[in-house]
């Protein structure tokens, strides 16, 4: 009985009925359990890749280290990084609010010098026209102060010199038309001497006859014919006077009126 070392190769008789040639060693059937260590051949060989033995797993390849950049990536920013982001961030949030607040206040000064300009022509317009309204007024008012001095100083004339009743009786006798017939002139009795005396030869040509009337004020006349009369008494030549000016102020004043009619 032939005895084997532990580990190697069994020798395995030839089998039986054969030509008597010794088997070639190489040439026989080697059992899986024996091929320990052995790897199949490949041409991975020449590029240095080596294969694992059949049976055998090859081992996972040990993982790449991740780039460095890659590493501070996944870590995140650092403490100064993050500073310098906010201080960023607050830089820009400033810039932004101060433009922003710049362009409110531009807005709000045209606002305001819209709304103040509005309210300037406003208050000229109404200043024009209030001035407009007191210089017509004022006007007015002069015109009435004048029309009343001069109301004042024709009555005073008439005090004064009261022969100029003679000149109002010529105009009014003048005014009456050549042809007309049965002149009478009516006046005051106190202008009534004067006229007789002063116009003696208007009235004698005329063939005026002279009326004293105690309702015609000293000053003035009404010479009366068949085709017609004229009315020279001192309150209608006032009147139109007054009317030129537009001043509705009457000769008699409201206190002669009253005593007039009272004493009539």
């Amino acid at each position: 009985m032939t005895s084997s070392k532990p580990g190697s190769p069994r020798q395995v008789p030839p089998p039986q009925g054969g030509n008597g040639r010794p088997a070639n060693a190489y040439a026989r059937f080697i059992p899986r359990e024996e091929l320990e260590g052995f790897a199949a051949w490949t041409p991975d060989v020449f590029a240095g890749i080596e294969r694992a033995p059949l049976g055998v797993s090859a081992p996972a390849p040990a993982p790449e280290p991740p780039p460095a950049e890659a590493s501070l990536a996944e870590a995140g920013p650092t403490a100064e990084e993050w500073e310098a982001r906010i201080h960023e961030a607050r830089q820009q949030g400033w810039s932004d609010g101060y433009r922003d607040g710049l362009e409110a206040l531009e807005a709000a000064k045209r606002q305001f010098a819209q709304q103040v300009s509005a309210q300037i022509a406003q208050v000229a317009e109404g200043f024009q026209d209030g001035l407009a309204e007191l210089e017509a007024r004022l006007a007015q008012t002069l015109v009435e102060s004048a029309v009343t001095l001069a109301r004042q100083v024709v009555r005073s004339e008439l005090q004064q010199r009261p022969e100029a009743v003679v000149q109002v009786a010529h105009e009014a006798m003048a005014a009456v038309v050549l042809s007309a017939r049965h002149l009478r002139l009516r006046l005051n009795p106190d202008d009534a001497a004067l006229v007789a005396e002063g116009a003696a030869d208007a009235l004698k040509a005329r063939e005026v006859q002279l009326v004293p009337d105690a309702d015609i004020q000293r000053g003035g006349c009404r010479v009366e014919s068949d085709l017609g009369q004229v009315d020279a008494s001192i309150e209608t030549r006032w009147a139109h006077a007054a009317a030129v000016f537009d001043v509705p102020l009457a000769w008699a004043e409201p206190e002669e009126e009253l005593h007039e009619e009272g004493s009539v």
